[in-house]
């Protein structure tokens, strides 16, 4: 059996598993045609089939050894976490497996059979109410999180872009290479896996298509088919709910108006990531999405009904609290950028997905950003009323660089706005 044929047959071995079995060939091969009878032919053929059955077996025993370059398989070639999970893989590649010290502790987990350790459920149908308002500031700041229910987006649209995620991530890998970074028309579109890749230590068990959102007239024009439509029209749903959200932070801020400038900072950019766990080998492990906070102002959330969301408590730093799935909600979360603009008033929130060892999982995640080009600091009006400020001022582009040059490091990133003693 020779190199090609093993390809031919789906083989992909180590490097020196290519050495032991290409001198072994050479060596058989010699015996085979040598003038000197040192082998029978029958024996020969008997030690020869013996040895395919063992080079088939060093191939096939273990799949994730027997990758030749799983980066190159997953990452250049497109295939992603979801090849390695179509393949079969038995276990986890070593660049997924997090340090013993880093994996998911379940004694950490908060039990939510009480109202005080439940990710808070506002109902957003009356907006009027004081109350309402109320909570929602509240909860920004002593949650940093919230699932929204009777949001206004229609039910039927939530369900349609999470199918429109599970057709696009079904695409043959021909498809989705398409929109690898390196093939992509746009670099608004791009389709890729784990978090960084060329700055992690340990890869996430997760695959996106992240789609920046310039114009209609540029998304009809170069986003996905598969997904374009009901990616576009659930953003474009989100909007108003968005704007109402920011109307309430905004007075918990004693600011009554969202001018030019604010509306720039606030939500000046916004990103929709269609995201893809497949089921993976040793959960136990590894992250689907290792913890971190988000550099939005805000993220909305779709989740699917597979579970797996935990958020780090603000009041106790070694408490996770799972984020329930919910029919027709989304989660609301703090991102980085208006804990900035806040002052720290409003908290940016912990939080990872876990591998899941039994099922794939898809959600829908829209980044609420400021635009590139703009800076952040905290509002005038809040240093105006005396508050000293936390923040120095950030172009935000330089923000989105220092978040993507490091893997994920929790509560961190944020420590690079930070004004120093």
């Amino acid at each position: 059996m020779d190199q090609s044929s093993m390809r031919q047959s789906n083989i992909i071995m180590q490097p020196e598993q290519w050495s032991i079995a290409w001198s072994f060939s050479l060596y058989m091969h010699y015996l085979k045609h040598s003038f000197i009878p040192i082998i029978n032919p029958k024996k020969y053929t008997k030690i020869l089939i013996i040895f395919r059955a063992l080079i088939l077996t060093m191939a096939t025993s273990n799949p994730v050894t027997s990758l030749k370059n799983t980066n190159e398989f997953v990452q250049n070639q497109g295939y992603g976490v979801k090849g390695l999970a179509d393949i079969g893989i038995k276990s986890l590649p070593n660049q997924y497996i997090q340090p013993q010290e880093k994996r998911f502790n379940i004694d950490k987990i908060s039990v939510t059979n009480g109202h005080d350790s439940a990710i808070p459920i506002i109902d957003m149908s009356n907006l009027d109410d004081q109350n309402v308002e109320k909570l929602i500031c509240d909860v920004a700041e002593k949650w940093g999180i919230l699932q929204i229910i009777n949001h206004g987006v229609p039910l039927n649209m939530l369900q349609e872009v999470k199918d429109a995620t599970y057709r696009f991530f079904e695409l043959p890998v021909e498809e989705k290479r398409r929109y690898l970074v390196k093939n992509s028309p746009t670099s608004n579109v791009k389709y890729g896996t784990s978090f960084s890749p060329d700055f992690e230590r340990v890869l996430d068990w997760k695959d996106y298509l992240s789609l920046l959102f310039k114009s209609e007239e540029e998304a009809l024009a170069y986003w996905p088919l598969t997904c374009r439509d009901e990616a576009l029209d659930y953003l474009k749903s989100t909007e108003n709910v968005i704007r109402n959200l920011f109307k309430i932070l905004m007075k918990g801020l004693d600011i009554h108006e969202i001018d030019e400038e604010k509306e720039s900072q606030l939500m000046g950019s916004m990103r929709i990531n269609l995201n893809y766990y497949p089921k993976c080998p040793n959960p136990e492990l590894t992250f689907g999405f290792s913890h971190h906070t988000d550099i939005s102002t805000l993220t909305i959330l779709l989740q699917d009904d597979v579970g797996g969301l935990y958020v780090r408590r603000l009041d106790d730093d070694e408490s996770w609290i799972h984020v329930p799935p919910m029919d027709g909600a989304l989660v609301v979360n703090i991102g980085d950028s208006l804990q900035i603009l806040s002052n720290g008033k409003y908290k940016s929130v912990e939080h990872l997905v876990i591998a899941n060892g039994t099922t794939s999982r898809v959600s829908v995640a829209t980044f609420v950003n400021p635009s590139p080009n703009v800076t952040i600091a905290p509002f005038q009006e809040i240093i105006d009323k005396g508050d000293k400020p936390i923040y120095k001022k950030v172009l935000f582009l330089d923000y989105v660089k220092h978040f993507f040059s490091k893997s994920h490091c929790g509560k961190a990133t944020i420590e690079f706005a930070k004004i120093s003693n």
